[in-house]
């Protein structure tokens, strides 16, 4: 015969003395013992460990009998889950275990029958759920007769009057639920590993009424919302008087002339609430939530937990505790998870709202804003012009949309991923941005969008933007607005301190400087200097630049282009005050910059006084089957040097115009799409002449630096050739992500779904650096162009550059910075620190990006932080 299963008795009574661990009886044990260490009075309690939760679950029989015995007699107990991971979730609590005819009968004597009816009624229909698995919808409305009766007649049994059986019972059946296909998939889709552990707590029922005052409440001492220092929460009374069990009497925590309060009603209640919240804060190192009962004016603390807060809350929080002293700043850096500050730096849809979703997309640039629909660029501008804020709706977005982009308060495409024109370009301008809605339907012609549940809205409809969801949401929504204040702004510059790599932001026009210098960007990474081009007047004679017939009519046109670019270039300089500035020089085909409709080639046949017939074969000529791969970057340079000439006087003038201001500048000019070394050996002929002619005409010295951006295979594989000729390389990730794959980002939208889904990327390669494929080749092009020479920098420009895992894959590879759109600066700061704290040995290779030197090993002296809270 087989021997018996053991029964269990691993039960450990939580005392102050004992020390239970998170990983052994999870977080929730680990925090009442906590608070019982703090002299806060926790109700008798004893804890699982997940070892004996996991043996229930597999069937093994516990002793309930000796769990009973910590309690007495007639006591009534809940059991509570305990993961070791509050974010796993867990089976719901269980109250009023041990409820049965003879306890009913004690209180219905001691309390009244309404009383004693409805606790009894409550634990049948929360053991009929949780426990026999019965349908709900039967007990709903039910009296206590009516919900004993049910479950006798669906279980064909009475309800179990033994306490014993009860526990029991509620044991299995939550540590089974636990174990059970769907919550092992919810919780592994939350983080949790294959094999989380889930601790149950047995505790004495602290009852919420009875005479005096009595009830039960919640509070927490600063905004979830804000962060701001706030009491917060709720208390019901419960009371044998007027008001019995079941009819509850919400009062005030704090006095309110609305109504009376728990500070007027029970004042020493309140102050040791008070008390026992800062104690926490103190000792356990976080802003507690506390799970209170007052039973005839005595207080038991049931739990707490970490205070449920937005992005916004939680930076405030952990400024203020590291302020306080309470935790290390290097702490309070790592609380933050850097994907979060973008709710901060955005306005946000309030949580708390309804949502009426008219269609979803892919979450392209994070924030939300509210805006009639405008379906053209020049709907947008004229919405503008009324003062009224629009949301750009196009199939996908072209740099003709520059203008309609710029006034929109957000943009929603048809098309597009993560990295397309629109996405790209609404990141920069901080402006919300949803691609990829490909079930929507919109007809310019007709002035209409039609949603995929076939609503229609026509042209200035008022609609909600949610760039942070991926959502279009019908009507104006209430708005959280952003939180950029001192706090923010104290966290990045702690941020500043522990990071070991450079973050510059990618800026476009004087606007763009503006911003990254707010976002304290070290400098500009990327000055894509096309879209200085596509202002109304500065596209028109562009586009006269690309009809002259010459070069001698070329470098006319441009000549009347130069004071314009001279002008931009010094505002930003003046805007960096000093700080580094990396322009690139003209990259487009030069097709982008002509109209793509036959009423805009009417137009602008009449604006340049040509036959319509002249400017549709030109404009034919300039279109490519492949515009990324034809006459763009250094191509058009060479071709049409007249270009680059204008562009580098441009910048050499605007920096002697600003040393003539008192400002330094050392400009670094960058030459897109380099293949070859001949390719930088011409250009910088070129710049180096232009450069000699500014010095000799206006009579000064300056200094720049001539560098590539790296977008080809080809350029990495060859970067020692091509590093002689520069001093620096700044790999353009978007390009080379589009190359080595042989990928267009505008188009991947329409597979990338099933890509992922399916396994064949684990990630979208236009939003996470791919480290195997791309990644290769920048370790590649790093180590043969440090090789060729020794003071080469080493950058990241492309959109990755926001992105954490492509930060420490940067860092890792002796890269001296990374550069992304503005709004995207703090979170690669704090990113920056995250890795620096977490790794605590500054990697060799890199330089320095306060001093330039060539770093050393050494200790960044981070500490590591304490579990707060056992949380």
């Amino acid at each position: 015969m087989n021997a018996p299963a053991a029964i269990l008795t691993d039960i450990a009574p939580l005392t102050p003395t004992e020390t239970l661990a998170g990983a052994t009886h999870g977080w929730r044990a680990k925090c009442l013992q906590r608070l019982i260490r703090l002299d806060i009075p926790v109700p008798p309690t004893v804890a699982l460990p997940m070892t004996t939760v996991r043996a229930i679950a597999q069937g093994q029989p516990v002793d309930c009998r000796a769990v009973l015995m910590r309690f007495g007699d007639a006591a009534l107990v809940s059991v509570r889950p305990s993961p070791e991971n509050p974010d796993w979730g867990g089976p719901a609590t269980v109250l009023n275990v041990g409820m049965n005819s003879q306890r009913h009968a004690e209180l219905t004597r001691t309390h009244g029958a309404q009383a004693a009816d409805t606790m009894y009624r409550r634990f049948v229909q929360s053991y009929a759920i949780h426990v026999a698995r019965l349908d709900p919808d039967m007990f709903d409305g039910a009296d206590l007769a009516t919900a004993l009766r049910a479950y006798r007649e669906e279980t064909d049994e009475p309800f179990p009057e033994d306490p014993q059986r009860q526990l029991t019972d509620v044991l299995r059946s939550m540590a089974r639920a636990w174990e059970g296909t769907s919550a092992r998939l919810l919780r592994q889709a939350k983080g949790a590993p294959e094999g989380a552990g889930l601790g149950l707590l047995v505790q004495e029922m602290a009852q919420g009424f009875g005479p005096g005052l009595s009830g039960t409440g919640m509070i927490q001492f600063v905004s979830g919302t804000s962060g701001e220092p706030q009491i917060v929460g709720r208390f019901r009374g419960q009371t044998q008087g007027p008001v019995a069990l079941g009819e509850e009497a919400a009062i005030f925590l704090t006095r309110d002339p609305r109504g009376p309060s728990l500070e007027d009603r029970a004042p020493k209640v309140f102050a040791d609430l008070i008390r026992h919240g800062a104690r926490c804060r103190e000792r356990l190192r976080e802003e507690m939530q506390i799970e209170f009962t007052i039973e005839d004016g005595r207080l038991s603390v049931l739990d707490a937990i970490k205070v449920d807060r937005t992005a916004r809350a939680a930076v405030r929080i952990a400024v203020a505790l590291a302020d306080d002293g309470i935790i290390p700043r290097e702490e309070a850096l790592l609380r933050i998870e850097p994907r979060a500050l973008s709710e901060v730096l955005h306005p946000q849809v309030d949580p708390h709202a309804a949502r009426d979703v008219l269609v979803r997309g892919i979450a392209a640039s994070p924030g939300a804003a509210t805006g009639r629909l405008a379906f053209t660029a020049i709907a947008a501008q004229t919405f503008a012009a009324r003062g009224e804020p629009s949301i750009l709706v196009r199939r996908e977005t072209s740099p003709e949309d520059i203008r309609g982009m710029h006034s929109a308060a957000g943009v929603l495409t048809e098309r597009g991923g993560v990295t397309s024109h629109a996405a790209v370009i609404a990141r920069g301008l901080g402006v919300p941005c949803v691609v990829g809605a490909g079930d929507m339907r919109l007809d310019v012609r007709e002035g209409a969008m039609t949603t995929p549940s076939g609503r229609v809205l026509r042209e200035g409809d008022v609609v909600t933007l949610d760039g942070s969801a991926g959502e279009a949401l019908a009507g104006a929504m209430p708005m959280l607005a952003p939180a950029l204040d001192e706090t923010f702004r104290t966290l990045l510059h702690w941020s500043d301190a522990a990071r070991d790599i450079g973050v510059r932001a990618n800026a476009d026009t004087p606007a763009d400087a503006e911003i990254a210098r707010k976002f304290d960007a070290q400098g500009i990474g990327l000055c894509r200097t096309e879209h200085m081009f596509f202002d109304e007047d500065r596209l028109t004679v562009m586009r006269e630049m690309i009809f002259a017939d010459t070069p001698a009519d070329r470098a006319a046109v441009l000549a009347r282009l130069l004071p314009m670019q001279r002008a931009d270039f010094r505002r930003v300089f003046q805007i960096m005050a000093g700080r580094p500035v990396c322009i690139r020089l003209l990259d487009p085909p030069l097709h982008e910059f002509l109209p793509h409709t036959r009423e805009g080639l009417r137009a602008l046949a009449e604006a340049l006084d040509r036959p319509l017939s002249e400017v549709t074969r030109r404009a034919e000529a300039l279109s490519e089957f492949n515009p990324m791969l034809g006459m763009r970057g250094v191509r058009l340079g060479i071709v049409w040097p007249e270009i680059y000439e204008m562009q580098a006087r441009a910048i050499f003038e605007a920096t002697l115009d600003c040393a003539a201001d008192g400002v330094t500048v050392v400009p670094e000019i960058m030459i897109p799409l380099v293949s070859t070394r001949r390719e930088v050996e011409l250009v910088r002929t070129k710049i180096d002449a232009v450069a000699a002619l500014v010095r000799t005409t206006r009579g000064g010295e300056f200094a720049y630096r001539l560098g590539v951006m790296v977008e080809t295979p080809r350029a990495a594989l060859r970067a020692s050739d091509i590093a002689v000729n520069a001093a620096f390389l700044s790999f353009g990730t978007n390009d080379l992500t589009q190359m080595t794959y042989g990928l267009s980002r505008d188009d991947a939208g329409r597979f990338m779904g099933p890509y992922l889904q399916s396994g064949v990327f684990t990630e979208d390669p236009f939003h996470v650096l791919d480290v195997d494929g791309v990644g290769e080749l920048l370790l590649i092009g790093a180590e043969r162009g440090r090789a060729a020479r020794k003071d080469l920098t080493l950058a990241l420009c492309g959109e990755h550059g926001g992105d954490p895992e492509s930060i420490d894959f940067c860092r890792k590879a002796g890269f001296d910075y990374v550069s992304c759109s503005p709004f995207r600066v703090p979170m690669a700061r704090l990113a920056a620190a995250h890795l620096a704290l977490r790794e605590r040995v500054t990697p060799v290779g890199a330089r320095d990006w306060q001093t330039g030197e060539l770093r050393r090993p050494a200790h960044v002296g981070a500490p590591n932080p304490a579990d707060p809270a056992g949380v």
